[in-house]
């Protein structure tokens, strides 16, 4: 027999089925209790809220389990790329190759953008930040892509804005970053794979050859895979609740990159760099900065440190580790600041106090030493974090359009004045 949840209020009891998940998550189902009663339920910030059910992404907080599709992270970190593992978020299964060849050649195809995007781009001052332009230029799509505001597309017409998306953010993200040094932008190389490519636009120089350095590419490989989805989070629900309202494709990320732009969501890596250099800038005493962050009566707090959904390990930070070591390793870098973080690092995973509360080193602190050894600036760094969630983006538009989701309507209690008569101006 199914598990029943009472509810008792002004004396009426009222019963709400109980739904569980495949991997034993289970949730009171309230859609009928307003209906039938009256009430809503308060739930600030839907911390306790599921806004609906899906297919894509699992994680346990409290195990340190994320996996895709039912696929362990550790496994495609591992052993896939980043586009096998677009592929999959998106269509639900692993590619054949032949169903691999065919996606990434689909994508070398649309790489590049309408040469009217650099009017756009050239209106932005070179200190507009890169995810601003990475907004407003995917939101432009629909302007380049009129049929992609259709709410009754066919699976063919779907397929090709993804496929548009998928192929043209590397371009759009690179050219941000052009904008901002005041370089001459690169076009997309389609002999390259996508990592690759977007390095060549990022770094290569119209002077000079440019070559890919494979540790490098490796290394963003793995950091795009880890940050590919993450459920229901900030950005991902801004992106499933403008969807719904049958908003494009292009208008939905462009409004999940607004929302990652949040320094509370999207802006964790940049704080970890941000924090190094305020530890140099004071002496570059790590041991200083560790007892500062034990000492409870110190406002002081170590950034990239512990998870809020993962309250054991978080098990991105434990690939990404070794993925930073073999990077500073194999580009040789004598930087002061990923030395401070080093030593942050040995005194969090050894520190009986850091051990003790589960404070260990997590993705964004692996991801910001990662990112400053290839010479990102900071600026960037949730550039990059928009690009490697694209696909989760594009996966849960997509599972939400298909279920045919009702638009999202959040209720509220309502705390403010009772019914009060205007007053004229003169008696004010």
């Amino acid at each position: 027999m199914s598990e029943i949840a009472e509810i008792i209020l002004d004396g009426q009891s009222y019963k709400l089925p109980v739904v569980e998940g495949t991997e034993n998550e289970k949730a009171i189902d309230i859609n009928a209790l307003r209906a039938q009663s009256g009430y809503i339920t308060l739930d600030s910030g839907y911390k306790n809220t599921g806004a609906t059910t899906s297919a894509i992404t699992f994680l346990d907080g409290e195990k340190g389990i994320l996996s895709y599709r039912g696929y362990p992270i550790e496994q495609l970190a591992e052993k896939s790329n980043f586009i096998e593992v677009a592929y999959l978020l998106i269509y639900g299964s692993l590619p054949t190759a032949q169903e691999l060849e065919d996606f990434s050649n689909k994508i070398k195809m649309h790489t590049l953008v309408n040469e009217d995007m650099r009017k756009i781009l050239d209106g932005f001052p070179s200190a507009a930040h890169p995810m601003g332009i990475l907004s407003a230029l995917i939101s432009s799509l629909t302007a380049f892509y009129p049929e992609s505001l259709n709410p009754n597309q066919s699976q063919e017409q779907m397929d090709l804005s993804i496929i548009r998306l998928m192929a043209k953010m590397p371009t759009i993200a690179a050219w941000s970053y052009k904008n901002s040094v005041g370089h001459p932008v690169n076009y997309p190389k389609n002999n390259l794979d996508y990592c690759s490519n977007f390095l060549q636009m990022m770094f290569a120089f119209p002077t000079e050859d440019y070559e890919t350095n494979p540790v490098v590419v490796d290394a963003l490989n793995k950091l795009l895979i880890l940050h590919a989805d993450h459920e229901q989070n900030c950005s991902t629900s801004t992106v499933r609740l403008v969807g719904s309202a049958n908003a494009s494709l292009y208008s939905s990320v462009s409004a999940g990159i607004s929302a990652l732009w949040g320094p509370l969501h999207g802006g964790a890596n940049q704080a970890v760099i941000e924090m190094l250099e305020a530890i140099k800038s004071d002496g570059g005493d790590s041991k200083k900065y560790i007892a500062k962050a034990k000492d409870k009566d110190d406002p002081f707090r170590l950034m990239g440190f512990g998870h809020r959904v993962y309250k054991n390990f978080d098990p991105r930070a434990k690939i990404i580790k070794k993925t930073a070591d073999d990077v500073l390793s194999a580009l040789g870098i004598n930087d002061p600041i990923l030395t401070i973080a080093k030593e942050l690092e040995e005194a969090a995973l050894n520190d009986p106090y850091f051990v003790e509360r589960k404070l260990y080193p997590n993705v964004d602190f692996y991801s910001g030493i990662i990112y400053r050894a290839l010479g990102i600036p900071t600026d960037m760094f949730t550039v990059m974090f928009a690009l490697g969630r694209l696909p989760g983006w594009i996966a849960q538009w997509k599972e939400m359009r298909e279920n045919k989701e009702p638009i999202g309507r959040p209720r509220q209690i309502y705390i403010g004045e009772t019914e009060r008569n205007y007053v004229p101006i003169e008696q004010r």
